[in-house]
């Protein structure tokens, strides 16, 4: 498989997996800050989206179509990380698919060293390949915090419901194995 081909299957099944982490979810919990900074499914998916456009939109000449509100300099740093009360969930997962679907379309119109301007990278001349796997890294980053998230939730977990990619044992054995770890931190340190 060439080298274009082989980021962008990556590329693709991180989407998937992320698509897949805000499937069958309760709108409030969706939209729930899950940490002290906020982060929450819907609010991952709304800044997939944007990167994804700026990245492969903007920063490759190709003008995102719709400005995102986010983008203007007197938004707060934080506006695409969650989602407005006019903003419905599936608005952003469309948001997001077309986001992808725009990024593929400049992604199979050039050649990996095209040449990319990212102004908030020092130095901001790249290409696009290394967008490719900035974003391939970025990706992966939310998807794992989408993974917490999501455990936490409901207790879906893994890659994918059909894959997990995790040891194939019964709920009762994880909560063993998560006894046992609570144990050994429990004692650890302790004389």
């Amino acid at each position: 498989m060439e080298p274009k081909a082989t980021l962008c299957r990556y590329l693709q099944a991180l989407r998937d997996a992320v698509l897949w982490k805000v499937e069958g979810v309760a709108e409030q919990d969706l939209r729930m800050p899950m940490t002290g900074t906020g982060t929450n499914l819907l609010g991952l998916v709304k800044h997939l989206a944007g990167i994804e456009a700026e990245y492969f939109g903007v920063c490759l000449g190709r003008p995102w179509p719709d400005p995102m509100p986010w983008w203007d300099e007197s938004a707060d740093p934080t506006d695409d990380m969650w989602a407005t009360a006019d903003e419905s969930p599936e608005q952003i997962v469309d948001l997001y698919r077309r986001a992808q679907s725009w990024a593929d379309e400049t992604i199979a119109e050039l050649p990996l060293d095209a040449t990319a301007h990212v102004p908030w990278w020092d130095p901001p001349e790249t290409t696009l390949h290394r967008l490719l796997v900035h974003m391939i890294a970025e990706t992966a980053r939310h998807a794992g915090h989408m993974d917490i998230l999501r455990e936490t939730i409901d207790g879906q977990r893994g890659l994918f419901m059909v894959a997990p990619n995790l040891p194939e044992v019964d709920d009762a054995s994880w909560r063993e194995h998560v006894a046992r770890l609570r144990d050994i931190a429990q004692r650890s340190g302790n004389p």
